[in-house]
């Protein structure tokens, strides 16, 4: 038997029978095109898209149909993408200029728009680059009129082990045939394992190179909570998955009882159990698992997508169908926080040392008041559509928060003068996102109406630790006792002037962490999706007073694992 690790991108156990898909090869020719070909070569690049389309539109249906409205939104926004002006232009700019055939031209251009977002450190954005892929890879089989395997007819139950399932390929699972699948790429945020999770079929992704070792017809066990694969496992290892199999069944179901109740502890202590979007599509998700609001929205994506600063009305909508699909409940837009790892394809940024402490998120935005302006004025355009708060990324300074503010008050104005409406008294907070957010905390909550703690970054900026940098990643840890104390000081600081306090980032859902930050006084969580009602069993199944206890005593600790130690400790007394 074997054990082979890799990322549990959708929970559940499965045990069967390999069966390995593979794409059909495609050939891209590298040869030059004459003048008089451009125009041939186009003619089939927008007929090849024009048929992408098509068969998008009916994935979309059939998704809708099979796997509910979140689904479905996947391939709408492949459609965007099939679409995109920024691909097209570059497309037609080597057929038209470089005299490229257009299998390279479209070959060419996706590799580059990947490049972007392949360098994005948030896995979220990262993720989008198989999205790209799924959509040009259909286009260039179009282009060479190769048809795409699917999943669809299988002869018998199986576990699908490939090297990447796009999401085109996972809508065409046969949920009856396919327990569960395994995948060398991908990630926990990638739209197939998003699906996996909507299809409730077990899944391992990022298993790299280690999956090579698998075979056609080996029996194999996957774990796809712990992210673990036995390639063919002895009697004890089955027996053992049987066991873990039924109380995974019996733990989902006691999830689901979850779906309407409130989040309150046993004690009576409420706090707000928020969602993390990324994206107008990500909020079905949340709708349907009855989140109470949207902690957390990204707004990079709409300039990310695009081949210039998205226009006013286009964010407008965008901001406007969120708000309407929540109806009534909070959603917090973040402002555009885009530099560092998340670039622009054209935007020119200056050629820094060190990107994630230059010219990012609010600095930009203030250095381009008319870009930032055109976001603020469609985020309160959008603000009579629900109840929709701002929130600024990386703030650092007061000077910032005033700027900004100040901002805000001209785009008030401006849509006052020409009778648009608004919500006048639309709330402005910050995220807490480094060591002179934490120190100022007391100073800047007289100026802003909430905090939202982003424990990604400042856990990184804390501890002086580059997160993607893997050599020193086991340093990078938020139960290090000064990242504990920099979210007791935060929230401290905003209870005294009866401000609520959030926090956005993964800590907010890590098991383990969940009651440490009940008892520090966390008001609100904003958690993934799929994160909602695991966090809010936990919540519901604490006592308020004994996580204070808990907490008292974790800021007492000198060493991240002590903090973790006591925290299992509590989980096994008391959850």
């Amino acid at each position: 038997m074997l054990t082979l690790k890799g990322t549990g991108a959708s929970d559940g156990f499965a045990m069967g029978r390999v069966y390995i898909y593979k794409k059909p090869e495609l050939q891209i020719p590298d040869y030059k095109i004459n003048s008089e070909d451009v125009e041939n070569e186009i003619a089939k690049y927008n007929s090849a898209v024009e048929k992408s389309v098509n068969q998008i539109s009916g994935l979309a249906k059939s998704a809708a149909e099979s796997m509910g409205s979140s689904a479905a939104g996947i391939f709408h926004a492949h459609l965007e993408i099939a679409d995109d002006e920024a691909l097209k232009e570059s497309v037609l700019f080597k057929i038209s200029s470089e005299y490229k055939n257009v299998l390279l031209a479209v070959k060419e251009s996706a590799d580059e728009l990947c490049e972007m977002f392949a360098g994005v450190e948030d896995e979220y954005f990262r993720d989008r680059v198989y999205d790209v892929q799924d959509v040009c890879e259909r286009i260039m089989y179009n282009l060479a009129e190769v048809e795409l395997k699917t999943l669809q007819f299988l002869p018998e139950k199986v576990i699908v082990v490939a090297q990447d399932l796009t999401p085109s390929v996972t809508a065409t699972m046969d949920k009856q045939k396919v327990l569960a699948f395994i995948t060398e790429a991908g990630g926990s945020t990638s739209h197939s394992a998003i699906m996996a999770r909507t299809l409730e079929i077990p899944a391992v992704v990022g298993l790299g190179n280690d999956l090579n070792i698998v075979k056609d017809g080996e029996t194999v066990i996957v774990d796809g909570k712990a992210g673990l694969v036995l390639v063919n496992p002895d009697g004890s290892a089955s027996k053992e998955y049987e066991s873990k199999k039924a109380l995974y069944a019996k733990e989902k179901t006691e999830l689901m009882r979850f779906l309407d109740k409130q989040t309150i502890t046993t004690d009576g202590r409420q706090v707000e159990l928020f969602a993390n979007i990324g994206d107008t599509k990500d909020v079905e998700a949340v709708a349907e698992l009855n989140g109470e609001g949207i902690g957390l929205f990204r707004t990079e994506f709409l300039y990310m997508n695009a081949d210039r600063f998205p226009e006013e009305e286009e964010q407008f909508n965008a901001y406007k169908k969120v708000a309407e699909k929540m109806a009534g409940k909070t959603v917090i837009i973040r402002t555009l926080d885009i530099g560092g790892d998340k670039t622009l394809p054209y935007f020119t940024f200056p050629n820094e040392m060190n990107p994630f402490l230059g010219y990012r998120a609010i600095r930009m935005c203030l250095d381009k008041p008319e870009v930032f302006k055109t976001q603020l004025r469609a985020i309160l355009r959008a603000s009579v559509f629900g109840k929709i708060k701002i929130m600024l990324p990386m703030i650092i300074s007061m000077d910032e928060i005033k700027a900004a503010k100040e901002l805000i008050n001209e785009c008030k104005s401006e849509l006052t003068t020409k009778g648009i409406p608004f919500d006048m008294n639309i709330e402005t907070g910050i995220m807490i996102e480094t060591p002179a957010a934490v120190w100022m905390a007391d100073v800047f909550v007289k100026e802003v109406d909430f905090f939202s703690i982003g424990t990604n970054d400042l856990t990184q900026y804390t501890l002086a630790v580059d997160r993607g940098n893997e050599s020193i990643s086991s340093l990078f840890n938020s139960y290090n006792p000064a990242v504990i104390r920099s979210i007791k000081a935060v929230i401290d600081a905003a209870h005294k002037e009866g401000k609520y306090v959030g926090m956005c980032g993964e800590f907010a859902s890590d098991e383990l962490a969940v009651p440490l930050l009940l008892g520090l006084g966390l008001d609100e969580f904003s958690v993934s999706a799929s994160s909602l009602l695991k966090v809010k069993k936990i919540i519901c199944g604490s006592n308020y007073k004994k996580a204070q206890e808990l907490a008292e005593n974790a800021l007492s600790k000198t060493d991240s694992s002590q903090v973790e130690e006591l925290l299992l400790t509590f989980r096994l007394c008391y959850m």
